[in-house]
């Protein structure tokens, strides 16, 4: 099942994992003696970034911040941020949040004294580089844009969803903190933690899967399961936080390298015409796209299950299929919709969506099974209803 292809990984300069560390990024920031700096937020976490704000200010650093980011960003949300930053041109963009949030500061310091137009770098290795410092600091455990090098924007002209990908959108500096997702509210934890778990699902039983990364993925796969559901219903719990924080950072890990698949492409269409959340359309998705690939991979999706928890069968397709019920236990423990239906979906819109999905091969190819545009509709259609 696993091609070959050459393995490249970049991983953000420097790594922190840790609570309570925004007192050691102010450090980290002003060590860099930055003059302006940009941070990109969200407004319910202005009151816990005010020490950090105040401690840069204080040490005579101009410090913008934006807060307008509220959902998946457009080329508009972009267009509209670099019309108000590139006079100020920073010299650090500081991107603290979740996914939306993190992939637009990336684009930012990506775009900034950059001859290129967005529209000539969008795709896969197309950047030619990054002159501004990066730094992230995800506050929901579910994307790992944190330490990938893709970003996603949502094209105002036909509203689907474009990718970036390039080696010069990792992070110079990472610092995850688990604390900064104690307020994140369960439905969110719940979603962006299927999310962060899809990510590794995805690369260790992707076509191009490869050894290095099935570390990660594994893992990843291991501490989201055990956790997720504690998470979601006690978020106070400091442990569950920081085991999936870090399953997200290693599901982020997989992203460059391998990358997602089938799960990921039939999601998108989801977010486009239904405005789903990007976490919720993979959570509504994963069990059927799961069922689908087994046939091409028992091997692989046998492992899915043992790390997710389950026992080892007398055959890999039953461990397999226990993985699936595992994954819809876990869905159904964490609160969030099982079907299609439930969430707005429309029976008529399957045939649209299987199209719009056949438009994502950057991510259909990797899927260990060929999904067709009449395969995609069944999938939808078994997805549609409880």
């Amino acid at each position: 099942m696993i091609a070959s292809q050459p393995l490249s990984i970049h991983f953000p300069g420097r790594l922190v994992f840790g609570n309570d560390l925004l007192p050691a990024l102010a450090n980290d920031v002003l060590a860099l003696a930055p003059a302006k700096i940009l941070v990109v937020t969200i407004d319910p976490l202005l009151n816990k970034l005010s020490g950090f704000i105040d401690t840069l200010k204080q040490q005579k650093v101009e410090v913008t911040i934006y807060t307008g980011i509220v959902q998946e960003p457009s080329f508009k949300d972009f267009q509209t941020l670099m019309e108000i930053v590139t006079p100020i041109n920073p010299d650090i963009i500081i991107g603290i949040g979740g996914g939306s949030v993190l992939d637009i500061a990336k684009l930012v310091a990506a775009q900034l004294e950059n001859p290129q137009s967005l529209k000539e770098y969008m795709g896969i290795g197309l950047l030619q580089g990054r002159k501004k410092k990066l730094i992230c600091i995800p506050t929901t455990s579910g994307t790992g844009s944190e330490a990938s090098p893709n970003a996603i924007l949502v094209d105002d002209s036909d509203n689907q969803k474009k990718g970036i990908i390039s080696p010069f959108l990792v992070p110079d500096m990472v610092y995850v903190d688990p604390l900064l997702t104690i307020g994140v509210p369960p439905a969110i934890t719940a979603a962006t933690g299927i999310d962060a778990l899809t990510h590794c699902l995805e690369a260790y039983t992707n076509k191009f899967a490869q050894p290095f990364i099935d570390m990660y993925a594994f893992e990843g796969m291991r501490l989201i399961a055990a956790n997720i559901v504690e998470a979601v219903k006690n978020g106070s719990n400091t442990e569950a936080r920081s085991n999936v924080a870090m399953g997200s950072l290693l599901g982020g890990f997989c992203l460059g390298p391998v990358n997602t698949a089938g799960v990921h492409a039939l999601s998108y269409p989801l977010g486009s015409m239904f405005h789903l959340p990007h976490g919720l359309s993979n959570a509504l998705l994963l069990p059927f796209v799961m069922e689908f690939n087994i046939p091409a991979a028992p091997k692989r999706y046998a492992q899915v299950a043992i790390a997710l928890g389950c026992e080892r069968e007398s055959t890999d397709e039953l461990t397999a299929f226990n993985g699936v019920e595992k994954i819809k236990e876990l869905i159904a423990a964490c609160g969030l919709p099982s079907s299609l239906e439930t969430v707005g979906v429309t029976e008529e819109s399957i045939p649209q969506m299987a199209i719009d999905a056949m438009k994502i091969q950057r991510l259909l190819k990797n899927n260990p099974r060929e999904i067709t545009e009449e395969d995609a509709i069944g999938i939808f259609k078994a997805a549609f209803k409880k």
